[in-house]
């Protein structure tokens, strides 16, 4: 009998996911989508691969893009089991394009946007992007993703990871109880509360996925290698509120580790 590709997440995967707080996913979606969607973004851009001389600034971003390609890399089985796996089954909704692309060039400036945060759930009615907010049960947000559209390798720009630092996240919310708290709240101290938490750093071919617990700290960093960088970082969006009688999620047994709570449903 032919050899049939594994689809999704194996159980080391799907553990390291609650330990670590993300998951490198590999061939998530084809080189050949990958270069479809760049193309589309080198075009929004206006410039272009063989001309490094107009590569000025160290960092563009181009907002959502919801054309064929982009759809598709975001909805291959393998990427829809992997979100059935780490956020359960029936709770997640189909992403509809991708984005932000924050595009990095080789530059020896700093890209001004290098700080360490988490991205937050709700409250982004409010102008002011320092109020928007998450609470413990990580409303509003299942995952964060990092979708690479080209290679990245270490020099490359990759995003820097604090490993383990989502369960720090967790305990930090877990007093906010529904109503959660600021990004201005939860970044006073600069989350010197995960500084002595393990970098990682993501990197891997394109068509590589990094699926992130939403309380994962993360960065950017300088562009130091040679080709541009073109990774979208979208959520993955739940599909209601937290429903306590369902079995928990990994996403959500990685928060009830971290908390000394219960595994089992409960009210």
């Amino acid at each position: 009998m032919p050899k049939t590709e594994h689809i999704g997440l194996t159980s080391l995967q799907v553990q390291d996911f609650i330990d670590d707080g993300f998951v490198k996913f590999e061939n998530a979606f084809s080189t050949d989508l990958a270069r479809q969607c760049r193309d589309e973004l080198w075009a929004d851009i206006g410039l272009s691969p063989d001309k490094p001389e107009n590569w000025i600034q160290p960092v563009i971003r181009v907002g959502s893009k919801a054309s064929p390609p982009f759809i598709e890399a975001a909805n291959t089985p393998s990427l829809h089991k992997a979100y059935d796996q780490l956020v359960g089954d029936d709770r997640w909704l189909s992403p509809r394009g991708l984005g932000t692309f924050p595009i990095r060039f080789p530059s020896p400036e700093s890209p001004g946007d290098d700080g360490w945060h988490v991205d937050m759930g709700f409250g982004d009615e409010n102008p002011d992007f320092m109020e928007w907010r998450a609470n413990v049960k990580s409303r509003g947000r299942a995952l964060l993703m990092l979708f690479l559209f080209s290679d990245v390798g270490p020099d490359d720009a990759p995003t820097r990871i604090r490993k383990g630092s989502h369960a720090t996240i967790a305990r930090e919310l877990l007093p906010h109880g529904d109503a959660g708290t600021t990004l201005r709240q939860l970044s006073a101290d600069g989350y010197a509360s995960t500084g002595d938490c393990e970098v990682g750093l993501a990197t891997g071919a394109a068509g590589t996925v990094y699926l992130c617990h939403p309380f994962l700290v993360h960065a950017a960093q300088p562009h130091r290698g040679k080709r541009p960088r073109f990774m979208a970082q979208p959520p993955l969006l739940p599909k209601g509120e937290f429903d306590p009688a369902l079995l928990p999620s990994p996403v959500q047994i990685a928060i009830r580790q971290a908390c000394g709570l219960t595994l089992s449903p409960s009210p």
